[in-house]
């Protein structure tokens, strides 16, 4: 019988499934010098957020086949040297959903009804009837930011409320909202339309701030604002001005960018419920997240795959020579089109020429997909759950294969379909490894290892070049390499800087406004192994 190790604490449950197959010890406090010690004799690995899965822990689990993360996060899991050692990291992603969906209906309905102030104002005595009218959240339109699953989870809840839904989520397709039956929308048209606002994506560069002065703005001085999700999503200071000037109606927090407040003017603000992060508390999520860690452990205990891995498996032997060297290339591919795309992502085609095309590429299929969904999803994404995690937002995967390669020995190329203009590129790899060698219709050659990537847009004439070169020198912004390629003379080009240098919004503004350029989009890229 195998023997799992338990270092954190665990719901019980968690426990007594894990002892139907397996002999379980709980140890719990261990230093990572008793954990060194101890874990040579165990197949398994269960920890919370308190143990720290350390290289040295890795390496000395000579026996360890899985390692588990009876959450979500596996921050505190050296992936790296769980992958090099051939040690799956699984986790329990699921578990916490419904609990942070329920706690998000507890704070609208408490705005709605003004519930905490009304028992504040019980509890000292008072009997004020008149003073805390609230509404009905029925035949209100509830908007959603980010239709993850906790948001999907709301949406199918606030539907028996007889809410109307809208929802902004720019990386599902419409089909996919219209299951829930919301309306997909764009962000500024939810927030001054929406009654209720609830937050529910990920915080990435790009949501850093989603909700800021100018968003605010847009929203009526009746709306409710929800957070369950992360508190960076919100620039506290503008919302503090917005509650401040009655331009916003009330907020609901349960997360805030420090944790706890060191200064709670905005916790305690009259306008403002707040929680302290008690969206995934309750005795349900703690004993869902333990049972489907234990589930993963014992999957993998008996050889089964388990659902929630979320570290890299190896290539087959094989294939491993022909593909390898094209898994950087199309994690770029795809990381690259979630920053040059605009509008709704619809699908994904993917088409391989060459030799790569001689071999099951579902395994490249899956590192675009990783590179797709990784900048916008705050899970862990990885070759094994990114088709899972696109076929769950509706997006539809094509894939086409020609042995033919007329420019390289093997290509990949990718394009994504969005409502709008969707982007191709093309991606080989050569001995110095990956390369870009087309963007949509321009013939290009881009080394991806440099750390920005500028995409200028503009006509060909004199003088197009030396202008935008001119801007990043006056900013002392170092250029590693810049490509020009055109479609005909004096007609329309894309010029490609590579960049070691970031470029501030204004600088970026600045190039845009000059007379030739069409747009300007800054690109910060991966470090990706090979």
């Amino acid at each position: 019988m195998s023997k799992v190790l338990v270092t954190d604490a665990i719901a019980p449950e968690g426990l007594e499934l894990l002892g139907t197959a397996a002999e379980v010890d709980v140890k719990r406090g261990l230093q990572e010098s008793e954990l060194v010690e101890t874990i040579k004799d165990y197949q398994a690995l269960v920890v919370r957020s308190e143990t720290k899965v350390t290289p040295a822990v890795i390496r000395a689990g000579r026996d360890l086949r899985v390692i588990a993360r009876a959450g979500i996060g596996v921050d505190n899991i050296n992936l790296e040297a769980a992958t090099s050692a051939g040690i799956p990291v699984v986790n329990a992603p699921l578990g916490n959903t419904v609990a942070a969906a329920e706690h998000t209906l507890a704070l609208m309905l408490a705005l709605a009804r003004n519930v905490p102030q009304a028992h504040s104002s019980m509890r000292q005595g008072e009997w004020r009837r008149s003073a805390f009218m609230g509404i009905e959240v029925r035949e209100k339109t509830l908007g959603i930011v980010g239709l993850g699953r906790v948001g999907a989870e709301v949406a199918t809840r606030a539907r028996a409320f007889g809410m109307s839904i809208l929802v902004h989520d720019p990386f599902v397709s419409a089909d996919f909202a219209a299951r829930f039956g919301a309306r997909l929308v764009p962000l500024d048209e939810l927030l001054s339309s929406a009654d209720f606002i609830t937050l529910h994506t990920p915080l990435t560069p790009n949501t850093n701030k989603l909700i800021g002065k100018r968003e605010l703005g847009l929203m009526g001085p009746d709306t409710r604002l929800i957070n369950v999700a992360r508190g960076e999503l919100v620039d506290e200071e503008a919302l503090l001005e917005a509650l401040e000037a009655g331009t916003l109606g009330s907020a609901a927090l349960d997360v805030f960018v420090e944790e706890p407040p060191s200064d709670m003017t905005l916790a305690q603000h009259p306008k403002v419920i707040s929680t302290p992060h008690l969206g995934a508390s309750t005795e349900e999520a703690q004993r869902e997240v333990a049972i489907e860690a234990a589930e993963q452990v014992l999957a993998v205990l008996a050889g089964r795959p388990a659902a929630n891995t979320v570290n890299a498996p190896n290539l087959r032997p094989e294939a491993q020579a022909v593909l390898a060297p094209f898994k950087p290339v199309a994690y770029i591919l795809g990381n690259l089109l979630t920053n040059l795309a605009d509008g709704q992502f619809a699908g994904v085609t993917i088409r391989y020429q060459g030799e790569v095309a001689d071999h099951d590429t579902a395994f490249l299929t899956a590192s675009v997909l990783e590179g797709l969904l990784s900048p916008v999803i705050s899970e862990q994404v990885n070759v094994i759950n990114a088709p899972v995690l696109a076929q769950r937002r509706g997006l539809s995967i094509t894939e086409q294969k020609s042995a033919e390669s007329s420019e390289y020995p093997s290509l990949i190329t990718v394009t994504l379909h969005t409502n709008r203009e969707g982007v191709t590129l093309t991606g080989t790899s050569l001995r110095d490894g990956p390369h870009i060698v087309r963007v949509n219709d321009y013939p290009v050659d881009l080394d991806p290892s440099v750390p920005y990537l500028m995409f200028v847009d503009n006509r060909d004439q004199p003088g197009s070049v030396g202008s935008v070169g001119t801007v990043t020198g006056q900013h002392n912004i170092n250029i590693s390499y810049m490509k020009v390629a055109r479609l005909s003379p004096r007609g329309m080009a894309m010029m490609v800087l590579g960049l070691d240098d970031p470029v501030p919004p204004a600088v970026m503004a600045e190039i845009r406004s000059l007379p030739h350029v069409n747009s300007a989009r800054l690109v910060e890229m991966p470090e990706v192994a090979g």
